[in-house]
């Protein structure tokens, strides 16, 4: 019979990788994301899981999740006034999402990054 053992190096990384992506999970108030969106006219352009305007939110999951800076460039792209592409080919300058807490946006980019 053979018996496995984890480096212990190994060992941790994988136990604080566990740690922080359920920490991270468990953080995010979906109901809190989607009435902050909702506020800021955000499902005006974007659904959850169906293009509009903008493309859905899972779309932009999967972009943002591949990029290592992916949520550092969300936040930017949300707080900023960058410019948005549309479809149809114009362009213009992204929503700034209103808040006095930044908690809220942050709710809401790990909201998005969750799904």
């Amino acid at each position: 019979m053979r018996h496995y053992f984890l480096n212990p190096k190994t060992f941790i990384v994988i136990a604080l990788t566990v740690f922080c992506v359920s920490a991270n999970a468990e953080a995010v108030d979906p109901d809190a994301a989607k009435a902050f969106a909702k506020q800021n006219n955000c499902f005006r352009c974007h659904g959850v899981d169906k293009d509009k305007d903008g493309p859905a939110w899972t779309k932009i999951a999967a972009k943002f999740k591949a990029d290592p800076k992916g949520e550092e460039k969300l936040l930017h792209h949300l707080s900023s006034g960058e410019t948005a592409k549309f479809p149809d080919g114009h362009e213009e300058a992204h929503m700034i999402l209103k808040s006095d807490d930044p908690k809220e946006i942050q709710n809401l980019v790990d909201w998005i990054l969750s799904l």
